[in-house]
């Protein structure tokens, strides 16, 4: 569209936050748009397979390194990533090491070519709106969620009805399309933080991000517009106008080499063992389980979910995560010989799972997940039904969307919100056994509605990136809009 824009996307350094901005920075590239994304070293390793791969293509996209002090901060070389941290407990020494990427940007900014047009950050990343303040630029942010969450958010906010409420009573959000309830204990932790001193501490970080994120230029979703109607048009309203939603952004991954590595670059005989065994079952038969890269269930819990698993008699792929408690699962399987017991129905993956590429193999007919918006939105492109298991942030409210507003998927039976930082729940329960292999049987056997629905969905969000879809509208608008204001200034 215009060789003088220059789009500066600045992520948040964990993959729930990296891959889709990487994602984000392919498909506005795609309009002749000049994209400058930042990372770090540590993080152009794992992901600079794609981007490499998209800038041989002809795409004009250039990689920004800055430096991650990660040593004197605190944190083991070479973390640079929050998946990276040995314990949620050094996210602030992660966090203030990051603040050190601001005055690196703002050294060489002068020097990038053409001079940036605007900022995209992630909310989090908070001192990207004093740079966007100090060179005169719109800095807008990407949240990473669901116009639903946003303004379900919105409305806690102005509200306050939560507030009023104890733990466990149920009530419904406020101003939204549908009926939706919840309790005060499934809220995100701006409304739920958590008890003791930690808890308060990060309650200001997170009421801080939210002040800022509110004089941000405006905002871009990765959602579609078919997916969400109702909500989209509220928030658009909320917000004069400027939202876009562009998404889903994990369709734009057309080639397999891509979709593999979205999360890492390192493909294994694991990853081929993996795709020959899809390939040997049944169309739509198989269960795919991941809880993202951060949630780490405890050893109890995980027990439940894979006895669950076993139980179902239904074929299944289950990505495993432990954390600090790796060592206790994987000790666990060991003497319990779980992979033996399951071995040709059941795979273990552990480390990164190319999820996008399990997702769309035809084998896969439903996903067991987190509700992190990245699977949920990803769930619904690939058009599988879906069970939902909310561990915390953002993840309850995209339960209620996908169950609730779309359609396509049955809660597991989580009741409330597992705190990153709360390491020491270690022996907690949420979901039995019995929950896991009902829920699958249900899904796997019975849930024709579910899976017509969400069928349904996937061709809508093919649809949307297509040209003349709503999301390739809309990042059309959103590149002309900059370029407007990018006249503007220069006409001054």
């Amino acid at each position: 569209m215009s060789s003088n824009l220059n789009f500066l996307i600045v992520p948040l350094m964990c993959p729930g936050h990296l891959i889709p901005m990487i994602d984000m920075a392919k498909l506005i590239s795609q309009q002749s748009v000049a994209v400058t994304i930042v990372i770090t070293p540590r993080n152009v390793e794992r992901y600079g397979s794609v981007l490499n791969r998209a800038i041989s293509s002809g795409l004009p996209i250039r990689i920004l390194q800055l430096k991650f002090p990660a040593s004197e901060y605190g944190l083991p070389d070479g973390c640079e990533s929050i998946d990276d941290l040995p314990s949620f407990n050094l996210s602030k020494n992660f966090f203030d090491a990051s603040y050190t990427l601001q005055k690196q940007l703002e050294d060489v900014f002068n020097e990038l070519k053409p001079r940036p047009s605007c900022i995209i950050s992630d909310k989090h990343v908070m001192w990207t709106s004093d740079v966007a303040k100090k060179f005169q630029i719109p800095w807008v942010v990407f949240d990473g969620m669901s116009c639903f969450t946003q303004l379900a958010t919105h409305n806690l906010c102005v509200s306050k009805i939560h507030e009023k409420l104890t733990d466990f009573e149920p009530f419904d959000l406020p101003g939204l399309h549908d009926k939706i309830t919840m309790t005060k204990s499934q809220l995100p932790g701006l409304f739920n933080p958590g008890n003791g001193d930690r808890g308060k501490e990060l309650k200001k970080v997170r009421e801080k991000i939210r002040e800022t994120e509110l004089g941000a230029y405006g905002t871009i979703i990765n959602s579609f517009e078919e997916l969400e109607t109702n909500y989209i048009n509220e928030f658009k309203r909320i917000k004069q106008g400027r939202v876009w939603c562009i998404g889903p952004f994990s369709q734009l991954n057309k080639n397999d080499l891509d979709k593999a590595q979205r999360g890492s670059k390192d493909l294994n005989n694991e990853h081929d063992y993996l795709i020959k065994w899809l390939d040997s079952q049944r169309e739509n038969s198989v269960i795919y389980v991941c809880l993202g890269s951060l949630a780490r269930l405890t050893p109890p819990q995980f027990i439940e979910l894979a006895l669950g698993l076993e139980a179902s008699k239904i074929p299944f792929i289950l990505v495993v995560k432990g954390g600090n408690k790796k060592e206790e699962i994987e000790k666990w399987l060991a003497e319990d010989r779980f992979e033996s017991r399951v071995k040709g129905r059941g795979v273990l993956v552990r480390g990164w799972a190319p999820q996008v590429v399990i997702l769309s193999h035809r084998a896969v007919g439903a996903f067991l997940t987190h509700c992190g918006w990245n699977s949920t939105i990803e769930g619904v492109s690939a058009g599988v039904a879906m069970i939902t298991w909310p561990q915390f942030a953002d993840q309850f409210f995209n339960q209620r969307l996908v169950v609730q507003v779309v359609g396509s998927g049955v809660e597991v039976g989580a009741k409330k919100v597992l705190h990153l930082e709360d390491e020491d729940a270690a022996n907690e329960i949420q979901v039995k056994r019995e929950d896991v292999c009902n829920c699958i049987k249900k899904v796997m056997k019975e849930g024709n509605e579910i899976r017509e629905r969400s069928k349904y969905m996937k061709k809508m969000a093919e649809k949307a990136i297509e040209d003349g879809g709503s999301s390739h509208v809309n990042l059309r608008l959103f590149i002309e809009d900059i370029m407007l204001h990018t006249n503007k200034c220069l006409a001054a």
